[in-house]
């Protein structure tokens, strides 16, 4: 049996894997939560998962669940996830994101094992690309403009130096925008897509409020990034880092247009400042060339059908099914 821990389980890319690794034989799956995390995302699936409290800035609770659970693989998916709360509260994207990392680190070398870990950085950490630099790829310089990407740089540079400091099995990914069914509405395509199911149920006026609707981003279906997830640390190379993406490029006004395709309702679109950010990375489309050839990873799911799965989750979520 291979025991596998998950960081952040609770969350939309952690309960995604959670799933999915339950579909393999022979692994005993762990996740750790803070005390205050809602559990909804994995309640379907709690009696096949073993969770414990912990918090990750602190190194003595990390050390002690580690040494508990003394995993073969850790997938470190918890973070302050969301951009623009970077901005309001970077330092505390900077300490969850950087000393949380930290902290699995030390607490692995410390007790002397040396599991395989993913750590899921970001393609925000390229920040400002420059026309002939597209597609992104690994080697790209990063340029990062929030301080979520930042954290995220401190991330993916200090799990290259724990590497060729100490040898740790550590996989870098630098996953691409991922989107689907439980996206937090905080996001851009899930919020979109809340709305929408709002206006049709009659809780809200036919208007859909957006921000910046130029910048492009590179989507891809969360269940296609979770199982790269894994392929990174079956496949992957200790010490390397790999692009999670598409390799194709939506414009956030396409996204709206998709997802009201999808509906019958008439909408009025309206630009709120408040969703405005005070630097925006105008485009980011990556290449997964390097990913491909290391473990034949592709992208597998449509762009409209995750957008009609997203939708329909709203659906039933605010139906209260």
């Amino acid at each position: 049996m291979q025991r596998v821990l998950i960081t952040g389980i609770t969350g939309f890319a952690g309960s995604h894997l959670a799933e999915y690794l339950l579909t393999m034989p022979d692994i005993e799956l762990y996740g750790i939560r803070r005390w205050r995390s809602r559990t909804e995302f994995i309640d379907h699936i709690s009696n096949n998962i073993k969770t414990l409290e912990c918090d990750l800035r602190d190194q003595t609770s990390v050390t002690n669940i580690i040494r508990e659970i003394k995993p073969d693989k850790i997938f470190h998916l918890a973070a302050q996830s969301f951009v623009p709360t970077s901005w309001h509260a970077p330092g505390e994207s900077l300490t969850t994101n950087i000393i949380g990392n930290l902290n699995i680190f030390e607490a692995v070398r410390h007790l002397n094992i040396n599991p395989w870990t993913q750590v899921a950085c970001s393609s925000e950490e390229y920040g400002m690309v420059y026309p002939d630099e597209l597609p992104i790829k690994e080697t790209n310089p990063l340029r990062p403009l929030s301080p979520y990407a930042v954290s995220k740089v401190g991330q993916d540079f200090l799990s290259y130096q724990y590497y060729m400091s100490y040898k740790l099995n550590v996989v870098r990914t630098r996953g691409f925008n991922h989107t689907g069914p439980r996206r937090g509405e905080v996001f851009v395509s899930s919020d979109f897509a809340k709305q929408i199911v709002e206006i049709e149920m009659g809780k809200r006026e036919p208007v859909i409020y957006v921000g910046n609707l130029e910048a492009i981003r590179d989507f891809t279906d969360v269940r296609d990034m979770v199982r790269g997830y894994w392929l990174a640390l079956e496949k992957g190379m200790p010490g390397e880092v790999y692009n999670i993406c598409s390799g194709k490029g939506y414009k956030i006004r396409e996204i709206l247009e998709i997802l009201l395709s999808m509906s019958d309702k008439k909408v009025e679109v309206r630009v709120d400042e408040t969703r405005l950010r005070p630097s925006d990375v105008p485009v980011l489309i990556g290449d997964y060339t390097k990913f491909r050839q290391q473990t034949g990873w592709e992208p597998t799911i449509p762009f409209k059908k995750t957008m009609e799965d997203l939708l329909n989750y709203w659906r039933e979520k605010l139906a209260g099914r």
